[in-house]
């Protein structure tokens, strides 16, 4: 018998989260889009620009999985005081953890594209690029908190309507700026930059309307505790370690890339664009499986949580293989939205032909990482993540590239990654040694 309680709950949880995760990509996307016609330069400047939005999420990751972890807990045990006073102690967090990041990334990412040997024009349009966006650092990184806060409490149809009223006010600066209506100046990639900072200030404008006019699941405050920040730092310091490492392998993985051309660090650049909407499904599940996961263990039903995860699991395996079939079959028509630079689509097609083979054990690293972490067993996502990350993508990414000097086999290891990690997630999973760990 099929339980339509259970699916319309995971469905109600998953649908806008993903809907969420694939706006928030798409709003990226239109950058890359809209700064396409300019040239491959700015494809490139922009791309590799995004990617290295990495470092920041990796501090972003710390909050989105202490926060959640933390606030989920204690709404699926009813205590509304508790998960009250932990948003608030988390959004004046956030907003003095954002300081230091913000002077990192404005001093550190210029040199990112000097680092990877990337062209003058590359180097000179990055750079400005990378800079404006410094502007926005505290912005998201208390919209993040409160977005994820909505999720914790399984609302997370509000984070996708603010999402969907922020692209399309996004995509009219672009248009605005980058190509000069209206009687604006054309700033080319700046102007791209310039409308990403504006859009995010409102987004956080109007989370924290909300908050404060009560029309959140949480009660308004200003309070601070520090023993519920160490809790919610003990979840999120191994899950933000994770992404640290990640970024860094990834930014070596793109130094590989970028070896092969400006056409080829394009190409990679929209690759991991197109390949990120096959990806959204996933987050947003991943989002439903963190928190139904925490709510499921607060209530001390650990059987539920486990039942409501693989159900999530089902899910989101049947979208990313569908769409994994688009990515082999079909990837031209989409890659072109991109550039009409032929060896550029060239190189972006190739890309997702192979990455297409590895969308369902990715589904798996997805939801089950979320579960693991949404249970406070981040340590274990760590040492699974960051091992087979390095021992199975970049080093062997380097020695066939050094051997081979072909990008075919660079990207095959990076699909084996995938294929491994995704097998020990489940085995981790599986054991059920999640259910003991208190947050």
């Amino acid at each position: 018998m099929i339980d339509r309680k259970k699916h319309k709950k995971i469905l109600s949880l998953a649908v806008p989260a993903a809907l969420n995760s694939l706006l928030s990509m798409l709003q990226v996307i239109t950058d890359l889009i809209m700064v396409g016609r300019i040239s491959a330069y700015a494809v490139a400047a922009v791309g590799l620009g995004l990617q290295s939005l990495m470092l920041v999420f990796a501090f972003l990751t710390l909050l989105h999985v202490g926060t959640s972890a933390l606030l989920s807990r204690f709404m699926g045990a009813g205590k509304v005081k508790r998960a009250s006073l932990g948003l608030s102690s988390l959004l004046r967090f956030a907003l003095f953890m954002s300081i230091p990041v913000t002077i990192l990334w404005y001093f550190f990412t210029p040199m990112l594209y000097v680092w990877f040997g990337t062209e003058k024009e590359v180097v000179l349009l990055g750079t400005s690029y990378v800079q404006i966006l410094t502007l926005m650092m505290p912005f998201i990184f208390v919209k993040l908190v409160f977005e994820t806060s909505f999720s914790a409490a399984k609302n997370t149809t509000t984070p996708f309507y603010i999402k969907l009223a922020s692209i399309m006010v996004n995509i009219f600066l672009n248009w605005i700026l980058i190509y000069g209506n209206l009687g604006m100046p054309a700033l080319g990639v700046e102007g791209a930059a310039i409308a990403t900072v504006i859009v995010n200030v409102l987004e956080l404008s109007i989370y924290f309307t909300l908050y404060i006019r009560d029309k959140m699941p949480y009660i308004p405050m200003w309070h601070y505790s520090k023993s519920l920040i160490q809790r919610a730092l003990k979840v999120g310091i191994p899950a933000s370690i994770e992404r640290s490492l990640t970024f860094g392998s990834f930014m070596l993985f793109t130094m590989i890339i970028a070896d092969f051309g400006t056409e080829a660090l394009a190409g990679y650049q929209i690759g991991l664009r197109v390949e990120g909407l096959a990806f959204m499904p996933g987050i947003g599940f991943t989002i439903a499986a963190m928190a139904l996961m925490g709510q499921g263990l607060g209530a001390k039903r650990p059987d539920v949580a486990k039942e409501d995860v693989m159900l999530v699991l089902k899910y989101t395996t049947s979208f990313m293989f569908i769409l994994g079939l688009f990515m082999i079959f079909a990837p031209e028509p989409i890659v072109w939205l991109f550039t009409d630079d032929q060896k550029t689509i060239e190189e972006a097609s190739m890309y997702l032909r192979i990455v297409g083979f590895s969308q369902i054990p990715l589904a798996f690293n997805f939801v089950l990482s979320g579960a693991l972490r949404g249970a406070g067993d981040s340590k274990r996502t760590l040492r699974i993540n960051i091992t087979s990350l390095w021992l199975v993508r970049i080093i062997p990414a380097f020695v066939l590239a050094y051997y081979f000097e072909s990008i075919i086999f660079v990207y095959l290891a990076m699909i084996t990654d995938t294929f491994v990690k995704g097998f020990f997630l489940w085995r981790a999973f599986d054991k059920g040694e999640w259910q003991k760990i208190k947050v």
